[in-house]
């Protein structure tokens, strides 16, 4: 699994017009599902999302998580993470999980992270989503479980 992590001062999903997900100060995680995923994979993926160390503390440096900053977990599903890029000028899916599967993942993500963390919102799998953000830093890192 993989996400790309995004420090935030606000973010929201929209789909149809109808807001899924909204969060202020805390991650915008965009998740991606490859094949060969499972659930310890998931269980990898949310202590690094719970425990990574992107918030500054007092002094300044990045040194505190997303749970000792009080800060929120926007989780949000986007397959085309585990796009293969490394050739030509088309990107290649193939190592993406069946949607099935995908889902299956993504969704054991947010509810292993609704019982470890109150503050989490998500998107929703396999929609066309519409993804707001105000980066803060920026401060963007791709985390792989």
């Amino acid at each position: 699994m993989k996400a790309l992590i995004q420090r935030v001062r606000h973010a929201s999903v929209t789909v149809d017009d109808r807001e899924t997900g909204a969060i202020d100060h805390g991650l915008l995680a965009l998740i991606g599902v490859e094949k060969g995923d499972d659930e310890q994979s998931v269980e990898r993926l949310l202590h690094k999302l719970l425990h990574y160390r992107v918030f500054s503390d007092p002094d300044g440096k990045m040194n505190l998580n997303l749970q000792q900053a009080e800060g929120s977990l926007l989780l949000v599903s986007q397959f085309t993470l585990a796009a293969d890029t490394r050739k030509g000028l088309r990107p290649g899916f193939s190592s993406a999980a069946p949607p099935a599967e995908g889902q299956r993942l993504f969704e054991a993500l947010v509810e292993r992270a609704r019982a470890a963390w109150p503050k989490v919102a998500t998107g929703e799998f396999g929609a066309d989503m519409q993804v707001a953000l105000v980066n803060d830093g920026p401060v963007t890192f791709l985390l792989e479980s």
